[in-house]
């Protein structure tokens, strides 16, 4: 079973996004580069005058689109609102959790192309599915401010790296972050590449072994499923004698089959719950007494029933 650890590390993300936001305007790294390459001057004599060659810019004030407000993107936004700039989201599918979090100073947009024009800051938090796969391309570049910086810290294939390379090449981005070194990347001018480090913190990591830990206790106590693809379900913690896992086929008629059984063994069912989950549902109660191989069995033997597991 896959343990999803979704949000254990978003806090390492979002800062490390923030840290790019800045070194993408100031000049920061190349300034300090400077400084080593003339470290033979004993008293740094022009450093006056060179620190005009790295003249930046400040983040307030200026339009920053955030694509995703799940765990990481919904941090960056409030993050971006504390520092005065104007933020702009866009998540067609924002579950309400995240919605409550949001700050009301982030703008939701409804289309990628309204949250693009006229960016200065675009900034990626989406996971790598067929429908985000290239999302970022010259389509999206060329409605962004002149100038405007582009920041991947989500998966890289999101963006279209040809069409990046080439924003960068002719300066319509001014620079570009991302998490991933890739043959194309590392070639890239006017280029921050982290060794996918976003979630590379020790709470970070910490907070990965205690969700998995978390989500592993409470699958073997109650028989929760945390998948995506598989329904949610939760009954609390089993106090009958005997509770029972059915994960079936979504189909008419499953529960009555799943009681029939239970009837014919003379149990009684003290809770059950079920829930579905596209062409999937998922079924569990609990009995006051435990049930005999044989009703196991039955309840194995029913059509569309994929697997059953007594968890005591």
């Amino acid at each position: 079973r896959e343990v999803r650890l979704t949000g254990a590390n978003s806090n390492a993300v979002k800062e490390l996004v923030l840290g790019m936001l800045v070194l993408s305007s100031r000049g920061v790294v190349q300034s300090m580069n400077w400084v080593r390459d003339n470290a033979d001057d004993p008293d740094q004599v022009d450093a006056e005058k060179a620190k005009k060659a790295f003249v930046g810019r400040e983040l307030k004030g200026k339009r920053i689109g955030v694509i995703g407000l799940g765990n990481v993107g919904s941090k960056v936004a409030n993050a971006c609102v504390d520092l005065g700039m104007d933020v702009y989201g866009y998540d067609p599918f924002i579950s309400v959790e995240h919605a409550w979090v949001l700050s009301r100073e982030v703008q939701r947009v409804g289309t990628l192309e309204d949250l693009c024009r006229g960016c200065d800051y675009l900034t990626v938090h989406v996971p790598s599915k067929a429908d985000t796969i290239g999302m970022i391309s010259t389509e999206q570049i060329d409605l962004l401010a002149p100038d405007a910086v582009l920041i991947n810290y989500a998966r890289e294939t999101i963006i279209d790296e040809d069409a990046v390379d080439a924003a960068l090449r002719e300066g319509k981005l001014s620079w570009f972050s991302c998490d991933f070194a890739t043959p194309k990347t590392v070639k890239m001018p006017n280029t921050f590449i982290t060794t996918h480090s976003g979630a590379g913190t020790g709470e970070a990591e910490a907070n990965c072994a205690d969700m998995a830990i978390s989500e592993l206790k409470d699958y073997l106590e109650t028989a929760h499923r945390a998948q995506r693809q598989l329904p949610r379900l939760q009954l609390g913690k089993a106090r009958a004698a005997s509770r029972i896992a059915c994960l079936h086929a979504n189909v008419p008629n499953m529960i009555g089959q799943i009681t029939a059984i239970l009837a014919k063994d003379n149990a009684n069912v003290q809770r059950m719950t079920n829930e579905s989950a596209g062409e999937n549902a998922y079924t569990m109660f609990d009995t006051d007494e435990h049930l005999n191989s044989s009703t196991i069995e039955a309840l194995k033997q029913i059509p569309s029933m994929y697997r059953v597991r007594v968890i005591k």
